[in-house]
């Protein structure tokens, strides 16, 4: 009897042993969300910075300076189109084969394409040939972007304690500020450092080589993390697999276009800060480009203390509330932005970091606000088509539309470009809100 005992008391230890070292620590999974997040953005802003600074004078050296740039930034746009489709073939691979297989595969293209722009020869050498396979390239850069979503930021939000989630949440989108700072310095010193016939020849492949190295060794980070057998185990339990998207739709069409609208504010303001300036610095001041983007790197510090004050914020107020506050900060930053970006050096420089704090404190908690409202079966497919939307709606066209309403309309309507985004958002969590409460209702 009391081998049998002794026997069942080491089992039940085996057995909490095991589901203790079935767990993956919180701790571990942020560092991999923000690994994932940071090379994701490198890669991003390096595109970015180089759609405003070079491709216009390489890629588009027979229009004038305004138009060559709205071509450049027209371009810009496809990753953010093709994004959601990248989305719904890489689920289709997860669900036929594996997710390492998705993200392996996913990377290897994202890394294919920048590496491809990094050898591609401009206009002058290739003709209309090169401005088409650059195209390719940044639409097969938005296909493995949407192909990336490894679902860490969900399974980080479900396995933190409640009175934390926004200080957690808040962690993977330090890596839009980071990847900025690294890619906004690599320009930088490019830029000062080379002769400007260097710099346009060879100089600016130099940040694309960079950005496929670091993709090589994320690559590797996630996945010794996403293939252990405990990381699958939490997301089986956690239900965090993929669903038909058509069946997403059907039963969660409408908190996916909310979700999207939620964060408009603060993905209409990401583009306006970093991108759409260095292209108004270039083409309507004096200032030395070098100089411009360390101080958007100086901003970029600012924004990585806004997203962790948001955190702090959050755990406070509550995530959709501090999502809410921002948006009513960033409408009235869109009254005073077009006087500041009209104003001297100092107002400029005003601008530029208000509005980093600014996009800190919103993008902090803009990633998974109302996610919930997906519950477990719908978490991982709703919550990668709603960011890739919000992509979509608020910053794809951002630079193009911003470039163009103040060349042909004034900086005012810059503002209001940013203002309608403060009113979107308002608007999707109202909705929200009002959802919730019929349905508190009816049950």
């Amino acid at each position: 009897m009391s081998s049998i005992t002794a026997s069942s008391s080491t089992v039940s230890v085996h057995g909490q042993d095991a589901e203790a070292h079935a767990q993956v620590a919180p701790g571990e999974i942020a560092v991999g969300v923000i690994i994932g997040r940071t090379s994701e953005y490198f890669d991003f802003f390096v595109y970015g910075i180089a759609s405003a600074l070079v491709f216009p004078k390489v890629f588009f050296p027979f229009a004038e300076p305004l138009q060559a740039t709205l071509m450049s930034f027209a371009v810009f746009a496809l990753a953010f189109i093709f994004r959601p489709l990248g989305t719904v073939l890489f689920l289709w691979i997860q669900d036929r084969w594996s997710r390492g297989t998705k993200l392996t595969v996913a990377l290897f293209l994202l890394g294919t394409s920048t590496a491809g722009m990094a050898f591609l020869p401009g206009y002058e050498s290739l003709g209309a040939t090169a401005i088409v396979l650059l195209a390719l390239f940044r639409s097969s850069q938005g296909v493995a972007l949407g192909g990336s979503w490894d679902g860490l930021p969900s399974l980080l939000a479900l396995n933190t304690p409640k009175h934390r989630r926004g200080w957690y949440a808040m962690l993977g989108q330090l890596g839009a500020p980071v990847g900025f700072i690294v890619a906004a310095s690599l320009f930088a010193f490019l830029y000062s450092s080379l002769s400007n016939a260097d710099f346009y020849d060879w100089g600016w492949r130099y940040p694309f080589f960079a950005a496929m190295a670091i993709n090589v060794v994320a690559l590797f980070s996630r996945l010794r993390l996403v293939v252990t057998h405990e990381y699958e185990q939490q997301m089986e339990q956690r239900d965090l697999d993929p669903v038909p998207v058509g069946e997403l739709f059907r039963e969660k069409g409408r908190h996916v276009f909310i979700g999207a609208f939620a964060a408009l504010a603060s993905y209409a303001m990401f583009h306006i800060v970093t991108i759409f300036p260095i292209s108004w610095a270039q083409l309507f001041t004096g200032q030395t480009i070098s100089r411009f983007l360390m101080l958007q790197v100086a901003g970029g510090f600012l924004a990585i203390g806004g997203v962790l004050a948001s955190g702090l914020i959050a755990d406070r107020l509550g995530r959709v509330q501090t999502l809410a506050s921002t948006a009513v900060a960033i409408g009235v930053f869109s009254g005073f932005a077009p006087t500041l970006l009209n104003g001297g050096p100092v107002a400029q420089q005003v601008f530029l970091l208000l509005g980093f704090l600014l996009l800190g404190l919103s993008y902090g908690q803009a990633s998974g606000a109302v996610t919930r409202n997906f519950g477990g079966r719908y978490r991982y497919t709703g919550a990668a088509l709603t960011t890739d939307l919000a992509w979509l709606i608020g910053a794809a066209f951002a630079p193009l539309v911003a470039l163009y309403l103040c060349a042909n309309f004034g900086l005012p309507y810059v503002g209001l470009y940013l203002l309608s985004g403060a009113v979107a958002t308002l608007a999707a969590l109202g909705v929200n809100r009002w959802l919730k409460q019929r349905e508190a209702t009816a049950v």
